[in-house]
């Protein structure tokens, strides 16, 4: 999520029912006055047996429960460790320890003040084995959607009562009614275009007023947005995904919420979120926590500003703080059978938390492979962040295996915009990937052309098709794990000058009406359809060519003269296949001598050309295209 994005509207509290309500029996002992529980809320609502995370932290809230006691009347294999309240008088958090032995049970909390008393039925399931947790790898090609602008598959879910805010659909910032049935229903066709991945802008509940389209403002972290479904409709959209071999990326905000969270009304302590003297905003400036001559105030100020008025920044030195966003992390993976997470906001969170996060995680579920955001402009500031990089910082590692490489994407930008100079065009991305011995494995980054926040590609390159298909070669060809926009395989358009919905818009066929359906190839005009196939052709071949997944990747320098300048060459290999990449970032038509290549072309006689299939026969020079690319499988 972008620092611009603005959610201005008036501060307004509400009070939230929690949406499992009370489907819990009260059980009461004989002679004691019953206190009703209707309006206790439980988090999280249940946990499992055979965790590595079993001292789950439950948080209860109720008018006045900080003045019960609270034991266990059954359980086998389990006990309470401790009871903590703090500043409001309706939380208790309740350590409860699940040993190894534990049997999958239903357990009894019994909460009593004097003779007043009332219990609590809570869950301990088995651990379901359904598949789960994969992890996204540089096999995989994410598709990036945003639910509420992909396809209106369920048109009862598009006003909800009592939620702030209903379809809106002329409204660029307003709800369009896009939907988890919509995803669901067009799974085929991310499936025929080759994907394997698909990563959801937020579809946590955003009861926000305005702009709670966008998911980044959350209100309830253990209950999916009404608007776009239910919970039980997110666990089947996961399972029908993993039905066709496509994983799932959860989109999580740690840094903040929404200013409409349920906990706003009544926090459990006041140092849940992070307060100042006078409201202060965020700076900004992740450089600040890598800057040797940075101020403390800097600092803080970046690290415990808010990331809008609407936005609390939370606390996530305090234990419970940590704790809670953990554990739905956790929870999530085994109720829905997430596969992985992309973590907004990554650099703006307290660090060590951050770093006890990605840790926790990955030692409850070893695959998984998070990549954080960070929105920066430059290589050491964004690598800083990553796992195990070079940069000293003590004995402290972030534990984050991949980053969403905006460096990389900036330079693909720059290439296709800008002159090839010493340092500018094409030279920007030989630059970029020299530096990436700032990470561990930098194949596990997240590359993209655009997403969510930026303006689109096709209108970025100033809708040249066939810079289009120069993009989306280097994509589908260089390190790392390649993400595509949707709509981009459709040459989207849209800026965002004026607001954010502009590159936010409509698939065209995803609603009832629509002038055009452009998930099929009829709909589409006859340069979606080319950028559609030539998409998809590329695709297909990566997923059938592990060099493009896994293989090494070897790049020459750009060269700042004629006949080179505005080329640039790299080579993708393992012991199998040598795939040689030509991107002609130049207005004119280039032969490409070959001698100086020869360290990864030596033995082999001809090749293929990927896009063509036409056999090249010389490889001493190669003729590319202006603004082309030239994609070559060699054989020997």
């Amino acid at each position: 999520m972008r620092r611009c994005l603005l959610l201005a509207f008036p501060f307004f509290l509400f009070n939230c029912n929690h949406f499992w309500g009370n489907p819990y029996k009260t059980s009461l002992p004989p002679r004691i006055v019953p206190v009703l529980n209707d309006s206790l809320r439980v988090e999280p609502a249940n946990w499992w047996t055979g965790m590595k995370w079993n001292k789950v932290e439950i948080l209860f809230h109720r008018p006045g429960i900080a003045e019960y006691g609270v034991r266990l009347e059954q359980g086998r294999g389990l006990k309470i460790l401790k009871v903590e309240k703090y500043d409001s008088p309706n939380f208790l958090f309740v350590t409860l320890e699940i040993k190894a032995s534990a049997p999958a049970q239903k357990l009894e909390f019994v909460f009593s003040k004097g003779k007043h008393t009332f219990t609590h039925e809570y869950p301990i399931r088995a651990r379901n084995t359904a598949l789960k947790a994969q992890g996204v790898t540089p096999r995989d090609v994410v598709y990036l959607i945003f639910p509420d602008r992909f396809a209106n598959g369920d048109p009862s879910n598009d006003h909800i009562p009592g939620m702030l805010q209903g379809l809106q659909h002329e409204k660029d910032e307003g709800r369009h009614g896009g939907d988890l049935k919509g995803i669901r229903d067009h799974l085929d066709y991310l499936k025929d275009l080759g994907i394997s991945a698909i990563w959801l802008n937020p579809e946590l509940e955003n009861d926000q007023l305005e702009a709670s389209y966008h998911g980044y403002a959350v209100t309830d972290h253990y209950r999916v947005d009404r608007r776009f479904g239910s919970n039980a409709e997110f666990r089947e959209l996961v399972a029908e995904c993993h039905r066709r071999g496509i994983k799932v990326i959860r989109d999580v905000v740690l840094n903040h919420i929404g200013d409409n969270h349920w906990w706003m009304k009544d926090l459990p302590a006041k140092d849940w979120v992070n307060q100042w003297p006078d409201y202060t905003n965020t700076s900004f400036r992740a450089p600040a926590l890598v800057d040797p001559y940075a101020s403390e105030f800097d600092k803080k100020q970046f690290n415990d500003g808010w990331f809008d008025k609407r936005m609390p920044d939370l606390n996530q030195r305090n234990p419970q703080v940590a704790n809670y966003l953990i554990q739905q992390a956790i929870w999530w993976i085994e109720y829905a059978g997430i596969d992985d997470f992309r973590i907004d906001t990554y650099s703006y969170s307290d660090q060590t938390f951050c770093s006890n996060w990605c840790q926790a995680l990955r030692e409850e579920y070893p695959n998984l492979s998070m990549f954080g955001e960070v929105w920066e402009n430059a290589v050491p500031v964004q690598g800083f962040f990553a796992d195990d990089q070079p940069m000293s910082r003590g004995n402290f590692d972030s534990n984050l295996p991949g980053m969403i490489d905006f460096q990389l994407c900036f330079a693909i930008q720059d290439a296709l915009t800008k002159e090839t100079t010493w340092t500018e065009g094409a030279s920007k991305i030989y630059y970029v990937l020299a530096q990436d011995y700032f990470y561990k494995d930098p194949y596990k980054n997240l590359i993209m052309l655009d997403n969510h926040d930026m303006a689109r590609f096709f209108t970025h390159i100033g809708e040249s098709l066939d810079k289009y298909k120069t993009g989306m070669a280097f994509l589908l060809t260089t390190r790392g794990i390649p993400q595509i926009y949707y709509g981009t395989e459709i040459l989207s358009t849209g800026d965002g000058k004026t607001n954010w919905g502009g590159f936010r818009k409509d698939f065209p066929g995803g609603w009832p009406g629509d002038a055009a359906n452009k998930f099929m190839a009829a709909g589409r005009t006859k340069d979606e359809n080319e950028a559609f196939n030539f998409t998809q052709t590329l695709i297909r071949y990566r997923n059938a060519t592990p060099a493009l997944q896994t293989g090494k990747l070897m790049q020459f320098a750009t060269i700042d003269r004629e006949p080179e300048r505005g080329l640039y060459v790299y080579f993708r290999y393992d012991e199998t296949k040598t795939v040689m990449v030509v991107l002609n970032f130049s207005n004119n038509n280039k032969v490409l001598e070959t001698r100086r290549f020869a360290e990864r072309m030596t033995g082999f006689s001809q090749a293929k050309n990927v896009l063509t299939g036409e056999i090249v026969t010389d490889l001493t020079k190669l003729e590319v295209g202006k603004n082309l690319p030239l994609v070559l499988e060699m054989e020997r």
